[in-house]
């Protein structure tokens, strides 16, 4: 599933340099800002009589060489002057990460998501490998669960993972039976030795000439990034979408707590499919979009505190290759979205929402920015990312955008834990000073929830935000179609613009070559 580490390897061969944006989740982390992902897992007693703690550790135990990273500890370099590096923890104990708890009483949902608001609120213990499955049994009053069903509230550290790879992580440990496959490989598992201080810079220094090769290939993608972008809006007649720092302020965009809000609400998938028909062109994310717009909207009017602009959310996208696929860390761009939060009708705003993601889409793809922070110096790096922390700026400045909505997709098929079903998924992401709002999307099994987390200063009612989600759904699925886009223009003159802009990009590309 994951990469594995070959018995046998050199040291400096296993030890392993975060990247520049995987090292700047470990610098942006402190007491009130934890950067993990993570989720609920909510398993049915009904469909999983054998399921218990121990056949969940020892299942755990066996899937153990699938994913090398959760043996993997981080150690930073001195006064930061080099990124951080993975190392296989030679204490690594596995009873150190799978805690069990019992459900608060009565054991239903908002219990459930209190417990889970508390364990996202504590950062992980970076002296041992950076994940926790806390085991959870006595959830008894969830609607549509058996009584004496269980939860798994999963974390692991942003820096080793991203959306995607924190799913194929989950995904060594799941099968979409009731009989957990056999797991039938050698353990590649190594312990090292922490590295000195002299070896990490030593490392940390060698491939500066690399990296700077690397920049000049940067700099070239990013002009014929930038001339693919002005190509596709003329192409296409797309509006460009919003700008870094052009959101309004919110009561979202404030300095955060060290307490968080955690919530969750689900929509079936084949609803969210059929209300694409509303709107020609839209996509399942689009609707989905919409109905985080909506619920945003209502919960803002309530408070009296909507901004007169739209809001604008990031959203994450996965730029993981084939060959990725497993790898350690984060490879992800990003658009930035109008969510049309201004508009009162709500087709309107879903069409809006359709016009941004479609041009959003085309101009992330074109520029690397999973790749900027490759080349900022580490102490810089770290330097700015406390700083930022210590002096409270998100409070003196413009949002950059107003939220994260990411929507990860996950399997169509039932997926089961050491024999135990899962009925429902919950997914977390970290909030941080400047953005205490961020909304997970998870589709599972027919199924689309959305995970809410929150500082709890600033949505303390996040139940009251669940139920705008589905008013917001309910409003938009009563709404008629809207009426078909009319036939384009002749493209004449687009398509003299278009041979323009490509004997632009070909002249560049040979001005770089040269």
């Amino acid at each position: 599933m994951l990469h594995a580490i070959a018995p046998g390897f050199a040291y400096d061969q296993r030890m392993e340099q975060l990247s520049g944006l995987d090292a700047s989740f470990i610098y942006m982390e402190g007491p009130r800002t934890p950067m993990h992902i993570g989720a609920v897992y909510i398993i049915d007693a009904a469909h999983s009589p054998e399921f218990s703690y121990r056949t969940f550790v020892e299942h755990v135990r066996k899937r153990l060489p699938l994913v090398p990273l959760l043996r993997k500890s981080v150690v930073e370099v001195p006064l930061d002057l080099g990124r951080p590096f993975w190392i296989n923890d030679a204490d690594f104990d596995l009873s150190a990460h799978l805690p069990k708890v019992g459900c608060p009483r009565p054991g239903g949902a908002e219990d459930l998501m209190d417990l889970a608001a508390r364990v996202f609120s504590r950062p992980l213990d970076r002296s041992r490998p950076l994940w926790e499955i806390m085991f959870v049994d006595g959830v008894d009053s969830v609607p549509g669960i058996s009584p004496d069903s269980f939860a798994l509230i999963s974390r692991i550290h942003h820096a080793a993972v991203d959306g995607v790879s924190g799913t194929e992580v989950m995904g060594a440990l799941l099968d979409f039976t009731d009989q957990p496959r056999p797991v039938d490989m050698d353990d590649p598992f190594s312990p090292e030795r922490r590295p000195t201080a002299v070896e990490m810079v030593r490392k940390s220094y060698s491939g500066i000439g690399k990296r700077s090769l690397s920049f000049a290939r940067f700099i070239g993608d990013v002009i014929k990034g930038g001339a693919h972008i002005a190509k596709t809006r003329v192409i296409e007649r797309h509006d460009p979408p919003p700008r870094l720092f052009s959101a309004p302020s919110t009561i979202f965009n404030a300095t955060v707590s060290t307490r968080r809000s955690f919530g969750g609400a689900e929509f079936e998938l084949a609803a969210i499919k059929e209300l694409r028909g509303k709107v020609d062109g839209a996509t399942v994310n689009d609707v989905l979009l919409a109905i985080c717009a909506g619920g945003l909207r209502r919960y803002l009017l309530r408070r009296e505190r909507l901004p007169e602009r739209p809001m604008v959310c990031m959203a994450p996208i996965s730029v993981r290759s084939r060959e990725e696929q497993g790898a350690m860390g984060n490879r992800v761009s990003a658009m930035l979205v109008d969510l049309a939060t201004d508009e009162d009708d709500t087709l309107e705003r879903l069409d809006r929402i359709r016009r941004c993601t479609r041009g959003a889409k085309r101009e992330s793809a074109a520029l690397p920015a999973d790749r900027i922070m490759e080349f900022v110096p580490s102490e810089t790096a770290a330097l700015a990312a406390r700083a930022y922390v210590r002096t409270r700026m998100a409070d003196r400045h413009r949002p950059v955008f107003n939220l994260v909505i990411t929507n990860v997709p996950g399997p169509p098929r039932p997926v089961y834990l050491a024999g135990g079903r899962v009925d429902g998924i919950y997914g977390t992401a970290p909030v941080f000073d400047g953005m205490g709002l961020i909304l997970v999307l998870f589709s599972q099994g027919g199924r689309v929830s959305v995970g809410i987390t929150a500082c709890h200063a600033i949505m303390p009612d996040v139940r009251d935000f669940e139920q705008d989600l589905r008013d917001a759904f309910d409003e938009l699925a009563l709404e008629a179609p809207a009426e078909p886009p009319e036939i384009p223009e002749d493209l004449s003159e687009l398509q003299q613009a278009m041979k323009r802009l490509d004997d632009t990009v070909n002249r560049i590309q040979q001005g770089l070559k040269g």
